[in-house]
């Protein structure tokens, strides 16, 4: 179990949370933006802020932010924190929002749940607690309502002390997610990665490494990824500091437990008498698409099923072996649907998509679980007899027929019986209907005991080695070594993937248990039987309550291997409460475990930031040449197809292993050793992988090694690593000495024949990390075939694309790539023609036919790797024991099928050539490279650390999560707060201030009232001091006409509302608006028309009488308002005969539109009958009538009915002409 935290808060003059070991303490601290501020009043001229966002960001969607700080607990002043709680906990699960709220989850109880080997424990947690960094409400709300009657704050006497109870004003936002995390279905482990597989996980990991947890199975991935981006920041001695501390918690979902099989009743033979072995098991529920029975159906778009469990049964003895065998299940992966209902079984099923429009989702499934777990074998417990399981049943064959899986190998009679997805059908109800009852379902093994040997398991061995010194001194070096992988996945399912296929899965595991025995010649007790039904029985109760709310039925049989009538009752029992929990409380669990996923619209992860470990960390990788440094070490890599023979163990294999080269190479650092044909490739081999073989050969690798090494005085070398595939096999030796420079050694294997299920062909692969230069060894053997290179350039793309260690990482996300083994690749060119060039020694003519060569240089294979030049000739194919070239009846033509490339710009090749051992019809072919690797001075580097580290603080001052400054101040080093309280807060790139409210990003400028206009003595930049208002008022008045055009082009530069012209003039439906003018006196000029009003134009003439108006508030200038767009002008209308005569004709057959419209003509109180009307929507509109003008007002009729002498007082006006 890790080592206990303490939670310590700070109230004053910030609320902070630190989270306290015996030697570092991590501090959080929530800094509110501007806009949080602006919200609860704290700056004036606020209200504008956007209140709108679920998060406590300025702006919607904005995640809300907190300072965080790791650092030493003696370099921290901690004295203005208290204790929350006497009790300590055991890490934190992350951070969440909840009703613009920030919580700290801790857990808060934890016990042992399961002990996988020695040191790597799993616990349970049983209860948690949410701190709220921002608030103070919610201390004791949550720890009330869970025990409303504490005791906890009495003292001896029975006083009440301290807080002491009272009711709770609010009820928890983290009520929900507490009974979820506290329901004891939650794992974690501090000593090793919970979320993967034994086979996946890397030996000399002492740590969880956050970031390479498996994400699918990581159910706190949402709340703990920021505290994994915060990490990703520190450096190497922090990071490592703080995964010691075991502060940060990954937890799984599912089931995790340990039996101890006494050793009366281990099947495993142990030469430590007495010490009990341990069988596991551990049930992984993925998180992807997660959810309750009837919430989480079928699949969804990315190939992630719902109820998707990876369970892994582990036995441990105490001599250090371990055996894992790891099997999948998960729902139908097509769109299916089901409704709940009262009536257990009769719950209608639905599928949602067309065959078409589900494989491509069909097909991402089942390539991920190919490149997770190998060949996928299903098998389908659907009942045939159910009209809706049936019809599931027929989409399932329909799909796994057409799966790309099946129908990417361009031989289809090759790959008969081999292909990547195989399908079983077994009807689990109809085969156990009989008088057998449940025993009848051991029937299946029939069906599936090709495939439980074919996919093998995992089988790790402790060993010990002692090389000596320079000096004959003993070196003990123990490891565990990884003799064989499981190479294929059982993916069993029914209609829930519960009670069926716990059933069968419980099965298929005993049956891996029993090919392991068997293979060691053991066989298991009745007693050792039980404890594995009874394990299988605790992981089916656990899974169908997370899934049904109810324990697994048929649970009983699973357990004691006998069906009774209690335990009929109890599966009714079950069924019945299904019923209830499955409608009525269902919905409610969906929703918190979507709020804990992080998959509620408007939920945001926290940002974390350090504002000087950020400046630190970018400080250091600019300055990374002051700590760092290149060393060169020297790299032997080898590759020997061995054609089956075992001759050559007993043989002397120096001539390969230890060539005459220069003294500087003959003692390499690392040494890789590739075999291919390790084994003669029979069916039965191919199927399987027997690690006896590799081991013999290893060992005599490893004794020829040290042997040279003893013979000029030098250090010895141990096995770092080794890795099969059947008949491949890779090995990498290091000298002793190195070993504190090495980390991360991993090992991978792909299959590439028959499709990918069987092992004659594919690759093994081990990477490594010397220093900080990370390096891969491949070796590979591919298909065969004088014209199959295109199946060999397929072969390469398979395993350069396919082959994944640990955090997905590939083969070429590798500083230094090198790559050795029987590639196959033949030359193109007559028998004949080759041995006698061969004879001559032309071998650029064939290198110059070489297909690995043409390949190459075509782009087709290979690409960015470079060969050696070769100067020795063909390793393929000889008489065994002779330099004769193939003599049998096939004649195969020599070829360098034996090859080695690289890939790294710090790799230079040395040596390339082949030695002379005959016990096979290869030629065993090596290389040596100097290499240069970069070297870490960490003290230097820790060193520099501390200086940038004290140079920054004295620029930020106490600006960090456990400082006491203000908010101005953290706001200042980020760039979110304003200079001034009164003024809005600084834009950022996640936030501009203009924009709240949902405000346009392009403003339009409305004046205050219809009577204003835009001031023209205003300055032009409007933030410039000035008594210039920015409107004024404008009056009517008399003027002449051409300050009214002036004034009315004014009007419109100001505004964007444009004044609509009149439609066309239509003269026999228009009545003339002149006979409605009043008389006017004679001689009296008559006044301008007056103008239709617009928002922010003139009203009347232009002698105005100005009115200062002060300047609007900002919120004026980002109102938003809707612009007229000017249509093209109609047609100009007919003039009256009274003013035809003042018209050229030529402006009156213009038909371009004029530059500014005429003005506009306000009707009557009583519109004439041919006015337009909006009505009228199905004919053009006709002309309005005009306003009333200074002729008419004086005038009951119209203009042609007044005198002539009325008429002299127009001579002096002038035709507005358009244009």
């Amino acid at each position: 179990m890790s080592s206990r935290i303490r939670v310590l808060i700070r109230d004053y003059p910030h609320r902070s949370i630190a989270l306290a070991t015996d030697s570092h303490v991590l501090v959080f601290r929530h800094t509110p933006t501007a806009a949080d501020r602006a919200a609860n009043g704290l700056y004036p001229g606020s209200g504008n802020v956007s209140q709108t966002s679920v998060s406590s960001g300025g702006a919607p969607g904005q995640p809300p932010r907190c300072m965080v700080e790791f650092s030493d607990v003696h370099s921290t002043d901690l004295s203005d924190y208290r204790n929350f709680s006497a009790q300590p906990v055991y890490g934190t699960l992350g951070l969440i929002t909840v009703s613009n709220d920030v919580f700290l989850c801790v857990v808060s109880a934890a016990s042992r749940a399961a002990t996988v080997r020695p040191g790597e424990t799993v616990q349970k947690i049983l209860a948690v607690d949410f701190h709220c960094l921002n608030r103070t409400d919610y201390d004791h709300i949550l720890y009330d309502e869970i025990n409303p009657y504490s005791t906890d704050t009495v003292d001896e006497e029975g006083f009440e002390q301290g807080y002491g109870r009272r009711e709770p004003l609010l009820e928890h936002p983290c009520m929900a997610l507490k009974k979820l995390l506290s329901s004891g279905t939650f794992y974690y482990s501090s000593d090793f990665d919970l979320t993967r597989r034994m086979q996946d996980r890397s030996y000399d990991e002492s740590t969880v490494v956050l970031d390479s947890l498996d994400a699918g199975f990581l159910w706190n991935s949402y709340m703990i990824q920021p505290l994994v981006n915060f990490r990703s920041r520190l450096s190497n001695a922090e990071r490592d500091a703080l995964d010691a501390s075991g502060i940060l918690t990954s937890a799984i979902r599912g089931f995790a437990s340990t039996f101890n099989i006494p050793a009366a009743s281990s099947p495993a033979r142990s030469t430590r008498t007495g010490l009990p072995s341990t069988m596991t098991l551990i049930s992984r529920l993925s998180c992807r698409r997660a959810g309750t029975r009837f919430n989480a159906r079928g699949m969804d778009d990315d190939g992630n099923v719902a109820n998707f469990v990876e369970t892994e049964t582990i036995f441990w003895t105490p001599d250090g072996v371990c055996f894992s065998y790891v099997q999948v299940r998960g729902s139908v992966p097509i769109f299916w649907e089901q409704q709940p209902g009262l009536l257990p079984g009769q719950q209608k099923v639905s599928i949602t998509r067309s065959p078409e429009a589900t494989q491509p989702a069909f097909d991402k499934h089942m390539e991920n679980l190919e490149l997770a777990y190998g060949p996928v074998h299903v098998v389908n417990l659907l009942s045939a007899e159910k009209s809706s399981e049936l019809e599931i049943s027929d989409r399932y064959r329909y799909h796994i027929r057409n799966c790309s899986l099946n129908n990417n190998s361009g031989n289809g009679a090759s790959s008969k019986g081999h292909e990547l997805l195989k399908l079983t059908e077994y009807d689990f109800h109809a085969e156990t209907r009989g008088p057998a009852g449940y025993e009848a379902a051991s029937l299946i093994s029939r069906y599936i005991r090709d495939s439980t040997e074919g996919f093998a398991y995992y089988l790790g061995e402790e060993m010990e080695e002692r090389p000596k010194t320079p000096h004959g001194e003993d070196q003990i070096y123990r490891q565990s070594t990884t003799v064989l992988q499981q190479e294929g996945v059982f993916r069993t399912n029914c209609l829930d993937c519960l009670d069926r296929t716990n059933l069968v899965q419980t099965i298929i595991s005993r049956m891996a248990v029993e090919v392991f025995l068997g293979g060691r010649g053991e066989r298991a007790t009745a007693d050792f039987w039980n404890r594995h039904g009874t394990l299988w029985a605790d992981n089916g109760d656990a899974l169908s309550k997370i899934y049904a709310g109810t324990g697994a039925l048929k649970s009983s049989f699973t357990r004691s291997g006998k069906m009774s009538l209690a335990g009929a009752i109890a599966d009714a029992r079950k069924s019945a409460q299904r019923m209830y929990i499955n409608n009525f409380a269902d919905k409610g669990r969906q929703n918190t475990i979507d709020m804990l996923l992080g998959r509620l619209m408007g939920q945001a992860p926290v940002h974390l930031f350090d504002p000087i470990n950020d400046f630190v960390t970018s400080e250091l990788s600019r300055r990374a040449g002051e700590f760092s440094s290149e060393k060169p070490i020297y790299i032997w890599a080898g590759t020997f197809n061995l054609n089956g023979k075992t001759e050559g163990i007993s043989s002397d294999l120096s001539p390969w292993l230890t060539p005459p080269v220069e003294p500087s190479q003959q003692f390499p650092e690392i040494v890789a050793v590739g075999f291919q044909e390790i084994v003669e490739l029979s069916p039965q081999q191919i199927m399987s992988t027997d690690p006896a073989r590799r081991q013999q050969w290893e060992a005599a690798v490893k004794r020829t090694l040290n042997e040279h090494a003893q013979m000029h005085g030098q250090e010895e070398y141990v096995s770092l690593r080794g890795g099969q595939l059947v008949g491949a096999s890779l090995s990498v030796f290091v000298r002793a000495s190195i070993l504190k420079y090495i980390k991360n050694v991993e090992g991978s294997l792909k299959k590439t024949g028959m499709s990918g299920i069987a092992g004659n062909k594919g690759a093994v692969a081990i990477r490594m990390e010397y220093a900080n230069t990370s390096i891969c060894f491949v070796t590979a053997h591919l298909a065969a075939g004088f014209a199959n290179y295109d199946e060999r350039n397929r072969d390469y793309r398979t395993i350069s694309h396919g082959l994944r260690f640990q955090r997905n990482r590939s083969i070429e996300d590798h500083d230094t790539v090198i790559w050795l083994g029987d590639f196959n690749y033949r030359i193109g060119l007559n028998n004949e023609k080759v041995r006698k060039l061969v004879e001559v020694g032309d071998l650029e003519t064939l290198y110059e036919n070489d297909q690995l060569n043409l390949q190459m240089v075509a782009g087709l294979t290979f690409p960015f790797y470079s060969e050696a030049r070769i100067t020795f000739p063909p390793t393929y194919k000889y008489d065994v024991g002779t330099d004769t070239y193939d003599t049998s009846e096939k004649a195969r033509i020599p070829a360098w099928c034996d090859r080695i490339l690289r890939k790294g710009d710090n790799l230079r090749q040395i040596n390339y050539n082949t030695a002379s051992l005959k016990f096979s019809d290869h030629r065993p072919v090596y290389a040596t490279f100097l290499c240069v690797v970069t070297m870490i001075d960490e003290k230097k580097k820790e060193q520099l650390s501390k200086d940038l580290y004290q140079q920054r603080k004295g620029v930020v001052g106490e600006s960090t999560a456990a400082g006491q400054v203000d908010d101005s101040d953290e706001e200042d080093l980020i760039g979110y707060d304003p200079i001034d309280p009164t003024l809005p807060p600084a834009s950022s790139d996640r936030r501009k201030w203009w924009l709240d409210n949902g405000q346009p990003a392009q403003s339009v400028l409305r004046s205050p009232g219809d009577d204003f206009v835009v001031n023209p003595k205003r300055p032009s930049n409007p933030w410039a001091p000035s008594q210039e208002p920015d409107w004024v008022k404008v009056a009517p008045q008399r003027n002449s006409d051409n300050n009214l055009q002036r004034h009315a082009s004014d009007a419109q530069s100001t505004t964007s509302v444009r004044r609509k012209l009149p439609p066309p003039l239509e003269p026999t439906r228009v009545s003339s608006p002149v006979s409605s003018t009043k008389s006017m006196p004679v001689g009296h000029a008559p006044a301008l028309p007056p103008r239709r009003a617009a928002t922010g134009g003139l009203e009347g003439g232009v002698d105005r009488d100005l009115v200062c108006l002060n300047r609007s508030p900002s919120s004026a200038s980002t109102g938003s308002s809707n612009s007229i767009k000017r249509k093209p002008a109609p047609p100009v209308p007919k003039k009256p005969s009274v003013l035809a005569g003042a018209t050229s004709p030529k402006a009156e057959k213009k038909q371009q539109p004029p530059l500014l419209p005429p003005p506009r003509r306000v009707t009557n109180t009583s519109k004439p009958a041919g006015a337009y009307s909006a009505n009228q929507a199905d004919e053009p509109p006709s002309l309005p009538p005009r306003r009333g003008t200074g002729a008419s007002t004086g005038s009951p009729g119209g203009l042609l009915d007044v005198g002539e002498e009325e008429m002299r007082g127009l001579k002096d006006w002038e035709v507005l002409r358009p244009g």
